[in-house]
């Protein structure tokens, strides 16, 4: 889909807590509006040095020994599958601690350094590449990972801070982005419509047994999501990304296991939720960038 003159010069930016999280988080959102002639960047907080080696064809003892240096280059090759430019913010991967009681994080992981470090820095990026509009994730981190839930407070705290001249003026002159959004994807509605899909063609499907054990009284993501952004035809695009991604994503996991046309038939879209907004819109939307085009245009 080619874009409109009056659409030129439209930013979007995407932050990340680890490499990987920009593939399988939006990536069919980002292809798409590359597509069409906009500007994506993919800003990284971490490295990614604490993920375990989650596909079982790369467990192997120099995957591991070189795990920081892999994860940069899986990065690159995700980042030009999709088009999009790529910032690392530098910080150091904190790890998912497992235990009961968890043991404390590492001393200068992202989750535990003071806040105006990453902040400043995000801000800086900011400045520099002028979004429009930026997504992250919300209060939750999507799921519990620490540098997830510091990945939303350190984009809330950019937002603020970046168009405001008295904080961090070392970082470049003031931006204000108009709308912010969290993204989203773990819905029990999507799961469960792949899942009888699946089991209607007679294929097996990995979602009955995260199904079952689904809280009833969770309420569904859906429940918060105000944009739906249509982009079947950036599937493929998603799932070379994702594959980028070698030490992280298993080629015969159930990230693949829903055939593109079940895909594109029951849910052709990714879900976002429409956190701060200084443009009119009207919701539900089917595009993050409905308010601005028409403030760019007037």
């Amino acid at each position: 889909m080619s874009a409109d003159r009056t659409d030129s010069g439209l930013r979007l930016m995407a932050v990340h807590a680890h490499p990987d999280d920009e593939s399988s988080k939006g990536a069919a959102t980002m292809a798409r509006y590359v597509a069409e002639g906009h500007d994506v960047m993919v800003v990284t907080c971490t490295g990614g040095e604490a993920g375990s080696v989650l596909n079982p064809a790369m467990d192997k003892p120099e995957v591991h020994e070189n795990m920081t240096r892999l994860r940069r280059e899986e990065m690159a090759r995700a980042a030009k599958i999709l088009g999009v430019r790529h910032r690392w913010l530098g910080f150091v991967d904190s790890g998912l601690p497992e235990g009961d009681p968890p043991p404390p994080l590492p001393e200068g992981s992202f989750a535990r350094i003071p806040l105006d470090g990453p902040v400043e820095k995000l801000v800086q990026v900011i400045r520099e590449f002028r979004p429009h509009v930026v997504t992250t994730y919300d209060e939750t981190g999507g799921y519990p990972h620490p540098d997830h839930i510091r990945c939303h407070e350190v984009s809330m705290a950019a937002w603020d801070a970046a168009p405001d001249p008295d904080r961090f003026p070392e970082a470049g002159a003031p931006w204000q982005p108009l709308k912010l959004y969290y993204s989203h994807g773990f819905s029990r509605a999507k799961f469960t419509a792949f899942h009888e899909a699946l089991v209607e063609r007679g294929l097996e499907s990995p979602y009955a047994e995260w199904l079952s054990r689904w809280d009833p009284d969770k309420p569904d993501v859906m429940e918060r999501v105000t944009t739906q952004v249509p982009c079947g035809d950036y599937f493929e695009v998603r799932d070379d990304a994702l594959r980028a991604h070698a030490t992280q994503i298993d080629p015969n996991s159930r990230w693949f296991a829903v055939p593109l046309d079940i895909q594109r038939r029951l849910w052709p879209t990714e879900e976002y939720e429409l956190a701060r907004s200084l443009v009119d819109t009207t919701l539900p939307e089917d595009d993050l960038f409905a308010g601005v085009r028409e403030r760019m245009t007037t």
